[in-house]
């Protein structure tokens, strides 16, 4: 299904080099827990853009979350098993000449060093709801707090287990001393918005309960599934 307004003349353009991104694929299990949060709060969300799709890792975890799709798009085309259907600049604004997917949210996991012009870009064209998944770290500073005094968060929502991450592949069998979280901004005409920023603690057990065998097959590869499907329920 394609978003309204889409056109295959984005697909076009000049891939940026792999080297040049800060490409950190989410855990599908991760990238469901977002998607739990999300009906959660607003269960009258139906469609999702994720703008940075990567190799498919978020959108494949976001699937069961949104009824009538999530339209996958990214700067560059990782040759993942989920394709970006569009290539291009998100922050820069390629997609609006052609139309965006107008989709109710928008939900990835950004470059880090841009994570306010993600969230500034994405709430300037959500119907709904904004979540991204970040450093727990991006609550400090000048900038995000000018950040959330300008686009007030709906909550955040750290992760009580470590969401690993290495640059470039999706390796289930990582640790990380790194805390990640959820942050989530809700649309005016929302219900909720306006409200005080709230903390939604996603509970111990959560990568154990949403890890799925077909998460290692798709990503890692058949060799190493029968050995990881065990290892990507740990802590």
């Amino acid at each position: 299904m394609k978003p309204e307004g889409f056109s295959a003349v984005m697909a076009m353009r000049q891939p940026t080099a792999p080297d040049d991104l800060d490409y950190f694929p989410t855990p599908p299990w991760a990238a469901r827990a977002g998607g739990e949060l999300i009906r959660s709060i607003d269960p009258q969300a139906r469609t999702a853009w994720e703008p940075a799709c990567g190799g498919g890792h978020m959108a494949h975890g976001l699937a069961d979350y949104f009824g009538e799709g999530v339209w996958p798009t990214d700067i560059h085309d990782h040759q993942g098993p989920i394709r970006p259907r569009f290539i291009g600049d998100f922050v820069r604004g390629d997609f609006d000449a052609v139309g965006d997917p107008r989709a109710d949210w928008i939900v990835t996991n950004p470059p880090f060093v841009l994570g306010e012009a993600f969230v500034r870009a994405a709430w300037a064209r959500a119907r709904r709801g904004v979540a991204m998944l970040l450093r727990l770290q991006f609550l400090e500073g000048a900038a995000r707090f000018r950040l959330f005094n300008e686009l007030p968060l709906y909550a955040v929502a750290p992760f009580a287990e470590r969401v690993p991450m290495v640059k470039g592949r999706w390796d289930p069998t990582a640790s990380s001393a790194t805390a990640y979280a959820w942050f989530l901004w809700i649309k005016p005409g929302v219900e909720g918005f306006g409200a005080a920023p709230r903390v939604m603690f996603i509970a111990p057990g959560t990568r154990t309960r949403l890890a799925r065998p077909d998460d290692v097959t798709m990503f890692v590869g058949l060799t190493e599934a029968p050995l990881l499907a065990g290892v990507e329920g740990g802590s």
